[in-house]
This record gives C-alpha cells, sequence and structure tokens, in this order.
C-alpha cells in the first residue's frame, strides 16, 4: 500500500534478513544489546555493533542513532531509545522513538528502512496501539521532503503479523475518512450492573472524562461485532446479549470530529476490569449519575434518554 509517495509493506519475516538501508533496533537508553531483538541482530550483525553502539550511549527515551549493519543485509542499524534498563516504555516513548528513527533516515538519506513492533516485545507494549501510533507517525513524516520510500513492518510470528497489519489498516482508514471530513461510525454499549449501576470508563486519552464503553468501527466489522469487541478490550466483560437503543449523529457530539454512534443495551459477564484506552472503571448507581460536565462527548445525555425508558 502507498501512505502519499511511501511505499508502507507488512511481511512475517525476521527483520534481519531483509535487505533494507536500516533496519530499527528497539533499544534501551544504555545501548547494550543484551536480549530480546537487539540480542539477535548482535548475533547475526556481530559483536563489533553493539561496541560501536556503546561508544554513542547513553541517550535519551525516544531519541535514536545509527551504527553499522556488521554482517546484517542492512547497511545501517538505528537504535531508537524505547525504553530504559527498566525495561518499561509507554505510547509517548515509541512515539517519539519512531518520529526521531525517521528523522535520521530522513538525514541519512536512507531510501528504506524495516522496522519492528517497537516496545511490544520485551516493553510489552500492545501491538494494536502501538499501530496506531506508526500510523499518526507516517501520516506526519510524509508531509515533509524526505528520501525515504519504503517502509517494511516485519514480524517473526505470523500472529502478530496479522495483528499489527490489520490494526494498522483499519485505524489508517479511519484516519483517511477523518481527513477527508466523512462521519466515522462507532458503537457505545450501556452495560447495567447487578440491575442497579451504569457501567462506565474513565477515558485514557482526550477527550477526558467519564465516558460508556465503545469505540470505532473496524473495517470488515459489523456494529455488533464492534461492541463485543470494544467491550471485552476497555472492560474485559464478555457480551451475552445486547439490543440496539438509538443511534445519535450530531455532528459536535465529537469534539475531535462527526462521529455517529450506535447505541447498544448490553448484559456482560465477568469481572471489570480497566483496559484498552480505559483508565479505570466506574460503577455507579442509576439515581447517583455524575453530573454532565464529568462526561465526555454526548454519553450523559445518552445516559438521560435511557433511563426515560426504565
Amino acid at each position: 500500500m502507498k501512505i502519499n509517495n511511501l511505499e508502507i509493506e507488512f511481511r512475517n519475516e525476521d527483520i534481519t534478513t531483509l535487505r533494507v538501508d536500516a533496519i530499527i533496533n528497539p533499544a534501551n537508553t544504555e545501548l547494550v544489546m543484551g536480549g530480546g531483538l537487539a540480542l539477535t541482530i548482535k548475533r547475526k550483525a556481530g559483536n563489533e555493533i553493539e561496541r560501536e553502539a556503546l561508544r554513542l550511549a547513553p541517550i535519551g527515551l525516544g531519541d535514536s542513532v545509527v551504527t553499522s549493519g556488521g554482517r546484517l543485509k542492512s547497511d545501517w542499524v538505528i537504535h531508537s531509545a524505547t525504553m530504559k534498563m527498566d525495561f518499561k516504555t509507554d505510547q509517548d516513548i515509541i512515539r517519539r522513538s519512531f518520529n526521531s528513527a525517521l528523522n535520521l533516515a530522513k538525514e541519512r538519506s536512507f531510501k528504506s528502512i524495516a522496522v519492528p513492533a517497537l516496545g511490544c516485545g520485551t516493553g510489552g507494549f500492545p501491538l494494536k496501539k502501538a499501530a496506531k501510533i506508526m500510523v499518526n507517525e507516517i501520516l506526519s513524516h510524509t508531509q515533509k521532503c524526505s528520501s525515504l520510500k519504503r517502509i517494511i513492518f516485519s514480524f517473526k510470528t505470523k500472529s502478530a503479523y496479522v495483528e499489527f497489519k490489520e490494526s494498522f489498516l483499519s485505524y489508517y482508514g479511519y484516519q483517511l475518512r477523518k481527513l477527508a471530513q466523512i462521519p466515522i461510525p462507532t458503537a457505545d454499549a450501556i452495560i447495567l450492573i447487578e440491575g442497579s449501576k451504569i457501567l462506565l470508563i474513565e477515558r485514557e486519552n482526550s477527550p477526558y472524562g467519564l465516558a460508556l464503553p465503545g469505540g470505532f468501527l473496524e473495517y470488515g466489522e459489523s456494529l455488533e461485532d464492534c461492541i463485543r469487541r470494544e467491550v471485552q478490550e476497555e472492560t474485559s466483560l464478555r457480551v451475552v446479549e445486547l439490543r440496539q437503543f438509538y443511534t445519535y449523529s450530531a455532528a459536535e457530539r465529537d469534539p475531535r470530529f462527526h462521529t455517529v454512534t450506535t447505541v447498544f443495551i448490553v448484559e456482560a459477564e465477568g469481572l471489570p476490569k480497566a483496559g484498552s484506552d480505559a483508565k479505570a472503571i466506574k460503577q455507579c448507581l442509576l439515581d447517583e449519575i455524575p453530573p454532565k460536565e464529568d462526561f465526555a462527548f454526548d454519553h450523559w445525555q445518552i445516559l438521560q434518554d435511557w433511563l426515560k425508558t426504565q
């Protein structure tokens, strides 16, 4: 596929076998190549690559440096710091490390690079979230003048390859709709707990506030499958029954762009636990719903409309 003039490929291959100008090593700030993909790269490239990297260490979180590729088929290795020696990472660090790697490729006039799942191995960052970060940074990068013509996202396991590719393509499609000013379909869930409490999430990302569990429809997905997936990702609950309540389509309901949401009344089972874009889970009694200003989007009004039917 192409994003502007940049060719994007996805491969279920060992990144160290690819013929590109440079591969990216998801490094630690000390540039010690002692584990994970870094160790694999060192074993195939030769110990000199680590000695070369250590002479450039330490580097800041999110920063990148370049060394030769040793015995690899790629001429260069871009070492991008996705973590310190505590092996912890987050979305901002991954974003900055990928951005700095792209900028370094531009400075060196590289035409092709291969990229692993930055931060998703030793760092344990979710593949789907990493894919969305990559989409945003590539869209930003392609607005600049650059020699880079090809990016290969490479994954050694089939499951990682499939999960990343599907998430990347789905999120890129969503971004295209947003950029083209086409309304974006979403789904949200009203989940009643123990017959007297409503389940809400506290959003981790902007716009902040309380919200119903839900999210964007992915390509090839039905609204019903979307809400099953979103409920599981954000609350760890499994949907056992659902029915449509109402569709909300006011252009101003989402401060970011025009979304059209279909709300479902959902019965679910399991133990609620925050995940995905949910920072926390809250259970509110029906007669103690927080005030409107605590909510994101129009979700307070959705609850008021639903309560009138009870």
